[in-house]
């Protein structure tokens, strides 16, 4: 499967221009055909605390979405603030060429650094859906930090969509943590993150395409907007887990009784 990510500037909560944003990216991405493309988190208003109001943008955002899948025929991941009780929650759906919703995720932890979770509402389950035989599964930005929940979906996952606000002060962590999510996964890894300034921060992007051993298919260049394509194929997965079967070692009960150990 051909998959592209876009890396943009978010104008701070202005979905309509980027709306008009993405559109103009997805021309850039038709040539290669992608059969699923992946925008940032919040991509249509950024990562803005004024949840509510965010949240009040999600029927636009998420017809938006549907709409484009559709027009374009094409797998479409982008993440959005929508209305949850008792607050809004940072969440992402994929809507499939149809323009049906088959896959919706809820960020699993709030980036306690920035206070999201006096505003947002953290999710509780971690879905996967199958594109044309590839298992994907979502997750959003400060999730990276977290490997549990990348461990426990891997035997059902050939690529992780990492969707991000990540800021540049934080870049290193960014790259790292991604190469190291693929690498102990035996999984493609895919992180698109943004570029430009938000909420005072600035973004790299370093959005990115990883393989099952942690090695770049394709890449954005830094600090600047654009589109990078990259093909997956999901027998390369299973391949490298066949050839080397580092996830039949693992010892999960152990590492709970460890875990519960250390109190």
């Amino acid at each position: 499967m051909i998959v592209a990510g876009i890396q943009m500037d978010i104008a701070w909560e202005d979905p309509e221009a980027n709306f008009r944003k993405v559109e103009a990216l997805v021309e850039e991405a038709s040539p290669s055909e992608p059969r699923l493309l992946v925008l940032p988190e919040m991509f249509a208003t950024g990562f803005s605390m004024r949840a509510r109001e965010m949240a009040a943008m999600a029927r636009e955002t998420r017809a938006f979405l549907s709409d484009l899948s559709s027009r374009r025929s094409l797998f479409i991941l982008g993440g959005y603030a929508e209305p949850s009780d008792p607050l809004p929650s940072n969440a992402c759906s994929i809507f499939d060429p149809k323009g049906e919703e088959i896959l919706h995720y809820r960020k699993l932890h709030p980036f306690s650094l920035a206070g999201e979770e006096e505003h947002y509402l953290p999710g509780d389950s971690l879905p996967t859906a199958v594109l044309e035989g590839l298992r994907v599964t979502p997750l959003i930005c400060y999730d990276l930090r977290f490997p549990e929940p990348f461990r426990g979906a891997a035997l059902g996952t050939d690529l992780y969509c990492v969707i991000a606000n990540w800021p540049d002060k934080r870049r290193q962590a960014w790259t790292g943590l991604l190469r190291a999510r693929a690498i102990e996964n035996q999984a493609y890894v895919m992180g698109v993150n943004r570029v430009g300034m938000g909420s005072g921060e600035a973004h790299a992007g370093d959005s990115v395409l990883l393989d099952p051993m942690g090695e770049v298919v394709a890449e954005m260049a830094a600090y600047e907007e654009g589109v990078f394509v990259g093909r997956i194929e999901g027998e390369k997965v299973a391949g490298t887990r066949e050839r080397l079967p580092f996830l039949e070692d693992r010892r999960p009960k152990l590492y709970r009784r460890l875990e519960d150990a250390q109190g």
